[in-house]
């Protein structure tokens, strides 16, 4: 402990469980990463999201199936759900994404059919409800994209009222998919109210159609030199893996979580 410590009454080493994130964006972030067959080549990421305790505070919250696209390597996406102050009814649907760096930038893509009530071209309108399951997919468009890149489109399925709504397609020079994870990117006080998001029903397609569901994830949270909260954990059960906030951590970095075989 430095004399500056001493000084501020800080204690070197203890957890960050209450007060801001101290992170560069001030945002706790914490992820699950898939575990996919090596060697294939995919062209489909599907995850289903329901938040089962939505957030109580005024804070923006980002819940999002991220991908990278690759052949030729570079960049990446993420398709997701928003606790945003800035929406109506602090709900909103998000579908954006990076160039790789010697592109640089955000990724281009087309007009989106759903609104945008603060004119964000990657995040949407969108009213979703606790409790209820969507069907994030990311995939190949239908429609064509600008010459040298592939059109990628992100839908999302109300399964509850089998509604699907086209958030829009971005444009990558990636021809395929890899690097598939889950997060929640939070931006509340490490001690406000807890939430939690619930993910369940992770597959990957290939080129040749074959789609593999997803048992296992590798957690990883933002440490704590970095800015993230101590507070955060996942858990599993028999069909998903809820991430939560404000709630003690059990399954540490890098913990591997599988869903129970089938009997």
């Amino acid at each position: 402990m430095t004399w500056l410590d001493r000084l501020l009454g800080r204690s070197v080493g203890a957890l960050r469980v209450s007060g801001e994130p101290k992170s560069g964006n001030g945002a706790s972030s914490f992820h699950l990463w898939w575990e996919v067959p090596s060697g294939k080549r995919f062209t489909e990421m599907a995850a289903t999201l329901e938040i089962a305790d939505e957030p109580t505070v005024d804070r923006l919250v980002f819940w999002a199936l991220q991908v990278s696209f690759v052949d030729p390597g570079g960049g990446g996406a993420h398709l997701g759900l928003q606790h945003h102050p800035r929406f109506p009814a602090a709900s909103a649907a998000n579908w954006g994404g990076y160039a790789p760096p010697e592109d640089g930038g955000l990724l281009d893509g087309s007009p989106s059919p759903l609104p945008s009530t603060p004119n964000d071209p990657n995040t949407r309108d969108f009213l979703w409800l606790p409790q209820t399951p969507y069907r994030f997919v990311v995939g190949r468009s239908p429609d064509a994209a600008p010459a040298g890149f592939f059109a990628w489109r992100g839908t999302i399925e109300d399964l509850h009222s089998g509604e699907i709504s086209v958030v829009r397609d971005l444009f990558s020079r990636g021809e395929y998919l890899r690097s598939p994870v889950v997060w929640t990117e939070s931006f509340a006080r490490c001690d406000h109210p807890s939430f939690a998001a619930r993910w369940s029903d992770l597959t990957a397609t290939a080129e040749d159609g074959q789609t593999t569901p997803v048992t296992t994830v590798s957690v990883n949270y933002q440490a704590r030199p970095a800015g993230g909260c101590d507070n955060t954990n996942v858990t599993v059960d028999g069909t998903g893996w809820t991430q939560r906030t404000n709630t003690p951590r059990s399954a540490g970095p890098g913990t591997r979580l599988s869903l129970p075989r089938a009997v």
